[in-house]
């Protein structure tokens, strides 16, 4: 894969992308040099606003509408603001504890303004048009260490990621759209590195509504490499129950510097976040 464009914001070479390692006997990280922080918000709202990156999205819009639900101040970036909060735009009508600013991951400079004051991060970004082959390289990674870089720098204390199941899988058909998968693994590595508390979210197929006759299900959360390509199992969930997932992980301890993937099943019981967030121990 040829990239012309070089990268507006990277970390140290010894932060830069290598192969995964096993966890060891006290459960420290798989992602050589990852600084294990663990710290969650309190109580949403009072440390600061919550920046939703690509919150002009599907998933992102739905992490809007959760925390402005709960009356949590959110900052919501997005590349055009007209175009999100005019007309059929996701963002119109927002409350009033919305805040839309205009920012682009990929231009470094857009995302110190929108970061300063925040509390915490979640990032929903990611490429969308197939035709360019550059999209995954520079909104999945390069945007995603730019949005990084920031978080660290403004002193934000959670940093929420959405990646997809299959992230750490080479060979999956998504890949052949220009490495998506591989990009969106690269740029988890590098959060795990940034010694930002994290959590990062794999969810399934995405889904915005459900078809006639059929039922949501239940959140099943597991640990990394349970769901993807065959022979995986794979599933879908729908966007407002990953928006659910990123919002529970700002705040719930056992969701501090994990690595899950969140599908739906229909039979699966249900239960709480704290639950399911603390059945998962693999960091």
């Amino acid at each position: 894969m040829m990239v012309s464009r070089l990268p507006q914001v990277s970390f140290s070479a010894r932060a830069r992308p290598r192969a995964a390692t096993g966890r060891s006997s006290s459960g420290s990280s798989r992602v050589r040099g990852v600084v294990q922080v663990r710290a969650t918000l309190t109580t949403l709202g009072e440390d600061g606003k919550i920046l939703v990156a690509g919150a002009s999205g599907g998933c992102g819009k739905r992490v809007v509408d959760v925390l402005a639900a709960k009356g949590v101040p959110v900052r919501a970036l997005v590349r055009d603001v007209s175009k999100a909060t005019n007309g059929a735009g996701l963002l119109a009508g927002v409350g009033a504890t919305t805040e839309v600013v205009r920012g682009d991951v990929f231009q470094y400079a857009s995302l110190p303004p929108a970061v300063d004051g925040c509390a915490a991060v979640v990032c929903c970004t990611g490429a969308s048009d197939p035709r360019d082959p550059l999209g995954p390289f520079n909104v999945d990674f390069q945007g995603t260490l730019n949005l990084i870089a920031a978080a660290k720098q403004a002193g934000v204390k959670h940093f929420v990621l959405v990646t997809s199941i299959g992230a750490d899988e080479l060979i999956n058909p998504l890949n052949l759209f220009w490495g998506v998968l591989f990009w969106k693994k690269r740029a988890e590595e590098e959060l795990q590195r940034s010694g930002l508390p994290y959590t990062i979210v794999r969810p399934g197929g995405l889904k915005s509504k459900l078809g006639n006759g059929e039922s949501a299900g239940n959140v099943v959360m597991a640990a990394p490499g349970t769901y993807g390509f065959p022979p995986r199992k794979s599933g879908s969930i729908l966007r407002s129950q990953v928006a659910e997932v990123c919002v529970a992980a700002l705040t719930e301890p056992t969701a501090a510097n994990k690595v899950v993937e969140v599908i739906a099943e229909k039979d699966a019981p249900a239960k709480s976040m704290a639950d399911l967030f603390s059945a998962v121990n693999w960091y």
